[in-house]
């Protein structure tokens, strides 16, 4: 069968060829830039990007452990010059425990906060350089056998047919490729995007900012800060990095006036007096204005072509991260992909990714578009307190906050409440759990049939998870518990599910009563939680997870005559 087309070779599409090939799916990735060896990306210290931790835990799942990023300590938000709320994030590989205040901090919290936000203790995003991210995908694909990466290949034409699809390419590799699906990651202006004809609509240049990197010595070593309405200049975030270097970014006006070196290097001296008392040593790195656009496209599927990433939509206000829903695209893509390549696929299956991901995507922007007038504009916290998160958050430093750090409205991972991989009724025998259907499950420890012990999201990418929740088989052998109680009769029906499926072992899970049974896809969503071995059951979960019945499979194409017609991209530019 013909590989995967991935279009666009930024950190969407390599984490996308990356993942697809660990599901054993050969992958050809076309980039219009010509190819550079692993170590020669063009270095911005400025560009850098915050991820969840749940994605960064996708990246180390496969086998991409981002160098030159750092873990903050915590998040802390100042109004003026007071520290308004704290965030203490838990110590990389510690256990999660409650937050505890300083004994010696001023009532309301450390440093005289008047909020301690994110007890019990969580795990901080990722911030790293984006040319580090990408250097640690290509030297991890180069590792893998059946992916190949193509430089100089601009796509210009796109055909379609009921076996696959073919494309054209001009420059130093301009030729045809032929694929079994296409997805396009060639960011904004996509060229794929424009050869589908998907509409792109949304608002240019919904905030602007000012950035820098820099070199010094500031008063929060390892922690990350939100600044608003301080005594000089105006709102500014610094994050850190590796090294004593941090990144600051200041939210400009809306007048789209020019930003001069001289302007940004006072707003530097600005930043730096207020929180230093004088302006210390500095080694200014890299500087740099952007924008911030909010678009959704229309369709993220046409047959066989999907797009995912900045191809799909633009997001980034207050404090959001567009990156990190990229990777959300390509984790929730590839499995879908890759048991279409194996085994084929409904629609319903390959529908679902829009269905799942542009509705969060959708949801996360509506949240910010309605949140950006009431926090940058008038009519203070109330507004929206009424309009976003009625009673959850404590006004608009809260509400950033949440948006930076990938909680709340405005950040937190979806919920596919509506999936169509869901059974189409709770299926009988189905209990509640801590975790909401279509949520990601708790990172529990858990037990595989070979006697290894791991965290449950550490056995994700690969296929179905069936968990028992089994209180006290921890302190039994394998020998035991593998042939005694529900294990016999739930590894039968198991084995005979209608995609492959990994049985797991719980000691306990949040909400979960003895002898439940989770059903969670290969992306971590929990499909159902049954009470019991139950085999129609759990069939039925499975088959709605791959998405029913697989169609009947086309007769292969002739070559000579593709039905697709062909698109060149001068037609399709101004769509």
């Amino acid at each position: 069968m013909d590989p995967v087309i991935v279009v666009g070779a930024g950190p969407v599409g390599l984490t996308l060829a990356l993942a697809l090939a660990r599901y054993e799916v050969p992958v050809t990735v076309l980039d219009e830039a010509p190819q550079q060896p692993p170590g020669q990306e063009e270095r911005r210290a400025a560009r850098t990007v915050v991820l969840r931790p749940e994605t960064a835990a996708l990246l180390t799942r496969l086998g991409c452990v981002p160098d030159g990023g750092t873990r903050w300590t915590a998040w802390r938000t100042m109004r003026r010059r007071a520290v308004v709320a704290r965030v203490p994030f838990a110590e990389p590989g510690a256990d999660e425990k409650p937050a505890e205040r300083d004994r010696d901090a001023p009532e309301g919290g450390p440093d005289g906060a008047d909020d301690v936000v994110g007890a019990p203790a969580e795990p901080s995003p990722l911030h790293l350089p984006q040319h580090a991210l990408v250097r640690e995908l290509r030297l991890a694909l180069e590792r893998e056998a059946d992916v190949r990466v193509a430089g100089d290949s601009r796509v210009t034409i796109l055909q379609q047919d009921s076996a696959g699809v073919t494309v054209h390419t001009r420059g130093d590799n301009g030729t045809s490729w032929r694929g079994s699906y296409l997805v396009g990651c060639d960011g904004a202006r996509s060229v794929v995007r424009k050869l589908l004809g998907a509409r792109f609509p949304g608002r240019t240049a919904v905030e602007r900012h000012a950035v820098a990197a820099l070199r010094a010595e500031l008063p929060w070593p390892g922690e990350a800060v939100l600044h608003r309405s301080p005594p000089r200049g105006g709102e500014v975030t610094a994050r850190p990095l590796p090294g004593g270097v941090w990144r600051l970014d200041w939210l400009l006006p809306p007048d789209g006036a020019l930003v001069t070196p001289d302007d940004l290097l006072a707003r530097v001296h600005d930043a730096l007096t207020v929180w230093c008392g004088d302006i210390p040593a500095y080694e200014l790195l890299d500087t740099g204005v952007h924008a911030v656009h909010h678009r959704l496209a229309r369709r993220w599927r046409s047959g066989r072509a999907f797009l995912a990433g900045d191809a799909a939509h633009l997001m980034g206000a207050l404090g959001t991260q567009g990156l990190d829903e990229g990777l959300q695209d390509a984790e929730n893509l590839a499995w879908k992909l890759a048991l279409a390549w194996h085994h084929g696929a409904s629609d319903a299956l390959l529908d679902s990714y829009q269905a799942e991901r542009r509705t969060a995507v959708a949801a996360r922007l509506r949240a910010a578009d309605r949140a950006l007038q009431a926090v940058r504009g008038e009519g203070g916290w109330h507004a929206v307190r009424r309009t976003v998160v009625p009673g959850a958050v404590r006004g608009h430093d809260r509400l950033l906050t949440e948006g930076h750090l990938g909680r709340g409205a405005l950040g937190a991972l979806p919920v596919h409440s509506r999936t169509p991989l869901a059974p189409a009724a709770p299926p009988a025998g189905s209990v509640l759990v801590g975790t909401e259907t279509g949520a990601q499950v708790a990172d529990v420890p858990v037990t595989a049939p070979d006697g290894s012990c791991t965290g449950l999201r550490d056995r994700l990418g690969g296929d179905l998870l069936v968990v028992l929740v089994a209180p006290g088989t921890g302190v039994w052998e394998r020998r035991h518990w593998m042939g005694a109680g529900l294990m016999p009769g739930l590894a039968a029906a198991v084995s005979a599910l209608p995609m492959r499926a990994e049985l797991l072992v719980t000691e306990d899970y949040p909400g979960a009563p003895a002898h439940t049974v989770l059903v969670v896809r290969p992306d971590g969503c929990l499909v159902a939680a049954l009470s019991g071995v139950r085999p129609a059951e759990l069939y039925a979960c499975a088959d709605a997870a791959r998405g029913g019945a697989v169609a009947p499979a086309p007769p292969p194409a002739r070559a000579a005559e593709p039905s697709g017609a062909a698109v060149p991209e001068e037609a399709t530019a101004n769509r």
